[in-house]
């Protein structure tokens, strides 16, 4: 029965509206005083049900709640005959709770909508080699899978025939179409807008990238913040030292229904749901726009972060070298034909950006090719002895350096460049400068979180210092270190946390998880490593540097707007304690309606948060 009962509050509640206005409209225009009387009375009885319903269960496991309060105020005034104050304070309080349930239901859409778009069925090759609709539980990793025009890729994985639009809005939170084809990965959860895909499953059920945002944002909704246990210990003691001060106010006052008003006057509603509304209202937003929070602990921290630590490569650079440097001391131009004949043998990323870079070169035949470890390479081409590599084995080879190519490689260094160098038959040809690109746009994103109060931001990198120095001038950052192993970076930040720091690290791989797991605020980018992402706090999707502000910036609204929250409530409560001593127009009805309006301002506040954005330079 109690079950039952409590199911039908918002029914009970409409009931109940509609029985007040019929009691009011007897007395009011009718002047018919019973069956005014009669409907106020028992739209006291129904709507004090599931208030004392769930005063009840509190009380059952030793807990003094709100809805005590109120049931034991509209008992009293329905005893003292005060038949509207008790219909309409179980009105407005069944009505505060309707509008609660609807703001949580809406600010929880953003998970409702993941779950929703998380694909149920897909297209499996069979043994006979057609493709069959299977469930999606019944897809293992390897399976080929048919995905068509207008239909969601069902597992991640990498395309392996055919090509395609897909739209990745729901993992990258951008819905312009990426065009896909041999070897491209694609997710779970996006939509192929044109074309046929085949593709191999990698990742299948809550392994896939979609699953995890959804496992993510479930954790991060469900998680308590520092303001939330603070609320419920409040609560706890809150609540009891109201019914003594009531019944204080009746021993010395004998004013039963001043003790009455003072019960309703004193609920804390808006405090209890003005917290929990910012924070999934943040966490909704973040999940929409690519950014994971992961929980409201993490948007606590985080709001507070004033020192952010940045790995490079990956993190600030794209992760893949490129030529960005060349000088050809030599008029022969077959010497660009010998350096990309023996480069596209080499899997070393450098060779695959020398060759990248060089395009379509004519061929020769590459001989007695040597690999000198950590140097470079050495081979015949064309008859030709041709050795390619760093400064060191240029000195090994006892190549000559003439001035004018040492000046250049002492630029091209102080550039953050890698030194490759071509020689052919004992003369330097060939001097290219390699590095890492910075991500397009890092450099605004950057003056962005300067501009949300970040005072420190520092570069700590495993690569040499002339390039994480030149990287760092040309992003204006406050310190850069090279030469750092993951126990380097992870002392530097514990240094820093003793100076009271509130520190931030953005990383990807395996080598950063150390130091994601030590900072206040671990960052990891989306495209990085599983470990880097499971060890993080918030994680940017698709490793996307430009959602990082919009990250720190919804971290420090939804930090701000729960601070507001809770400021109205308690605000309001003392000035309606403060009105019903020292006022005269103040009473029980009132105040429930004055509790039910700030109700709603905390939700409409906390609701802001779906829509920020953050404010672009």
């Amino acid at each position: 029965m109690q079950r039952f009962i409590l199911s039908k509050r918002n029914h009970i509640a409409a009931v109940s509206a509609v029985l007040i206005i019929i009691g009011f409209a007897s007395e009011l225009i009718f002047s018919y005083h019973p069956v005014a009387l009669w409907a106020l009375a028992i739209a006291s009885v129904l709507g004090v049900f599931p208030i004392a319903i769930q005063a009840y269960q509190a009380l059952k496991v030793k807990v003094i709640s709100i809805d005590v309060l109120v049931t034991i105020a509209v008992i009293g005034a329905f005893l003292l005959q005060n038949f509207e104050e008790s219909a309409i304070v179980t009105f407005l309080f069944l009505f505060g709770a309707y509008l609660e349930q609807r703001t949580l239901h809406r600010t929880r859409s953003a998970i409702r909508e993941l779950t929703e778009m998380a694909p149920d069925r897909a297209l499996k090759k069979m043994g006979n080699g057609s493709f069959e609709e299977v469930a999606i539980e019944s897809v293992s990793v390897g399976d080929l899978l048919l995905v068509k025009t207008g239909a969601k890729v069902p597992v991640d994985g990498k395309v392996v025939y055919g090509s395609g639009y897909v739209n990745e809005a729901s993992i990258t939170g951008e819905a312009v179409p990426v065009g896909k084809q041999g070897k491209s990965p694609i997710f779970a959860g996006t939509i192929v807008e044109n074309g046929t895909l085949t593709m191999i499953a990698e990742r299948v059920g809550e392994d896939t990238t979609f699953g995890k945002i959804i496992e993510l944002v479930e954790e991060a909704q469900d998680a308590k913040s520092e303001a939330e246990r603070f609320i419920d210990s409040f609560s706890k003691y809150y609540t009891p030292a109201v019914l003594v001060f009531a019944a204080l106010v009746w021993v010395f006052s004998q004013d039963v229904e001043l003790a009455i008003t003072m019960l309703v006057l004193g609920c804390p509603g808006a405090l209890v749901i003005g917290v929990p509304v910012s924070h999934v209202a943040g966490i909704g937003n973040g999940a929409r726009l690519g950014v994971l929070l992961k929980g409201s602990e993490v948007i606590h921290d985080f709001s507070k972060v004033d020192t952010m630590i940045f790995d490079k490569t990956g993190t600030l650079t794209m992760g893949k070298p490129v030529v960005s440097d060349v000088q050809v001391y030599t008029k022969n131009q077959e010497v660009l034909g010998y350096l990309a004949s023996v480069e596209i043998e080499s899997d070393h990323p450098l060779a695959q950006a020398i060759v990248t870079y060089l395009g379509k070169q004519q061929a020769y035949a590459v001989e007695h090719t040597q690999v000198v470890p950590g140097k470079g390479i050495a081979a015949t081409v064309a008859g030709h002895r041709v050795v390619i590599g760093n400064r060191s084995l240029i000195h090994q080879e006892k190549i000559l350096l003439p001035l004018q190519i040492q000046e250049d490689m002492d630029r091209y260094e102080q550039q953050g460049d890698s030194l490759v160098l071509t020689a052919v038959d004992g003369e330097v040809a060939i001097l290219m400068g390699i590095r890492d690109q910075l991500r397009p746009g890092v450099k605004n994103d950057l003056l962005m979180l300067k501009r949300l109060g970040v005072k420190h931001m520092i570069l700590l990198s495993g690569d040499h210092q002339g390039t994480v120095d030149h990287v760092g001038r040309e992003l204006g950052l406050t310190e850069t270190h090279g030469h750092m192993l993951p126990q380097d970076k992870a002392d530097y930040i514990r240094k820093l946390q003793k100076q009271n720091r509130i520190v931030a690290f953005v990383g990807d791989g395996v080598n950063d998880s150390p130091s994601i797991a030590l900072a206040q605020v671990g960052i990891a980018m989306g495209g990085g490593t599983d470990v880097a992402i499971e060890t993080s706090d918030v994680v940017l999707m698709q490793s996307d540097f430009g959602r990082l502000p919009h990250a720190l910036g919804l971290a420090q609204a939804t930090a701000r707007n729960m601070r507001q929250n809770i400021g109205i409530a308690v605000g309001v409560v003392l000035v309606l304690l403060f009105s019903l001593f020292f006022s005269d127009w103040m009473s029980m009805s009132v105040g429930m309606l004055v509790h039910e309006a700030s109700i709603l301002v905390v939700i409409l506040n906390g609701m802001r948060l779906l829509r920020y954005r953050v404010r672009e330079i």
